[in-house]
């Protein structure tokens, strides 16, 4: 049974820090303070969303709700180790719960934490997003948070390495069973203006329920319809690859991903493998350049007052048909558009229309979303 914050306490929580830190952070006001070389504070990301819906035969609902309330606490010392913990209170789940300590020999960091296969899920905080919605591959292939234990270590230069493994059940008590994963990270450039990322990831999980299944959102956070899904399959071991590589220059940023996710079926039944892959253009109108650290790329930082722009195209294609498994296609195009006003407030906006097929039948439906976030 999950272990919950009680009513009251996480009402108080919610109340506290999802309105009075991020509004203090705007104002200037710090929330975080240091002790004898360690920081100490709270940060957070509340995301506001709007899903509608068009040619969908009936099948969403528009909606206007809360995506995401996060809240975090931490405790860190530069080079020496962090302690956090995060709740998201919309969700009813626990997010990053971990100890990490920085040694010469790598960080090693215990606890509950992301899964090394899918580049945007792992990599990309869930406030620093190009897009509303991760695209149908990550959402598809993507593992999730696992508890265990995982290494990384960047000690020869423009490479990063990261070994991790899993095992028993995650915080929400879901998703028993073990896996074993790594990742390699090459930036042959790597400056102020340029960076060009070459990565690979790979994992095994072994389920205790014996069950793998893959599915994916029609690029909307608001609704728990799929329109491709593979449904429950028989599973003795699922595998995932990934493999991602981006180019910045400047205002442009060029990024794909491809996903690979295979469930080794029992005997006598029939293994199933699907895919998926996408590929974005972003560019800052403003001119700033966007971060990248950690192997990673954040959210812009205005060079000026009345904040920054940016402008994106993404397609994607995720096909979870194979042999006798009708799981389903899904091919979308999403155009989008961002405002960053200061460090804390984002303003999205995104427009996607799908072609999906599955078992016959067709639903190619068009998604307006916008959202306000509040990260700090």
């Amino acid at each position: 049974m999950t272990c919950l914050p009680s009513i009251p306490v996480r009402f108080a929580l919610i109340s506290a820090l999802a309105l009075i830190a991020p509004t203090a952070a705007a104002s200037g006001v710090p929330t975080s303070f240091t002790v004898d070389g360690v920081e100490y504070g709270t940060r957070g990301n509340l995301q506001y969303d709007s899903n509608r819906f068009g040619d969908d035969a009936g099948t969403f609902e528009d909606a206007v709700d809360w995506r995401r309330q996060e809240v975090y606490l931490f405790a860190r010392r530069k080079g020496r180790f962090e302690l956090t913990a995060g709740y998201d209170f919309k969700a009813e789940t626990w997010g990053d719960a971990y100890l990490k300590l920085e040694t010469a020999a790598g960080d090693f960091r215990g606890g509950h934490q992301k899964t090394l296969v899918g580049w945007d899920d792992y990599g990309a905080a869930s406030s620093s997003t190009i897009f509303l919605e991760r695209p149908a591959a990550e959402n598809a292939f993507y593992q999730g948070r696992r508890v265990g234990m995982e290494w990384t270590w960047a000690g020869i230069a423009r490479w990063r390495f990261a070994l991790a493994g899993y095992s028993g059940p995650d915080l929400q008590n879901d998703n028993a069973g073990t896996t074993f994963a790594g990742r390699l990270v090459h930036t042959p450039i790597e400056d102020d203006t340029q960076v060009l990322h070459l990565g690979a990831s790979a994992s095994r999980e072994r389920r205790d329920d014996g069950i793998a299944r893959f599915r994916a959102r029609p690029d909307a956070g608001l609704t728990d319809v799929r329109l491709v899904d593979t449904g429950a399959l028989a599973s003795e071991a699922i595998d995932r690859i990934g493999l991602e590589a981006a180019w910045r220059d400047g205002p442009l940023l060029l990024l794909a991903e491809a996903l690979r996710g295979h469930n080794k079926a029992p005997a006598g039944q029939a293994d199933f493998t699907g895919h998926g892959w996408y590929a974005l253009a972003s560019w800052v109108l403003t001119g700033e350049t966007r971060p990248y650290a950690n192997a990673a790329f954040g959210n812009i930082r205005p060079a000026r007052e009345t904040g920054a722009v940016d402008v994106q195209l993404r397609y994607a294609e995720l096909d979870l048909d194979d042999g006798a498994i009708n799981g389903g296609r899904q091919r979308d195009w999403a155009l989008g558009a961002n405002w960053y006003w200061g460090r804390h407030l984002k303003l999205q906006a995104n427009y996607a229309w799908l072609r999906t097929e599955r078992a016959g039948a067709s639903l190619d439906p068009q998604v307006i979303e916008a959202r306000v976030q509040l990260a700090f």
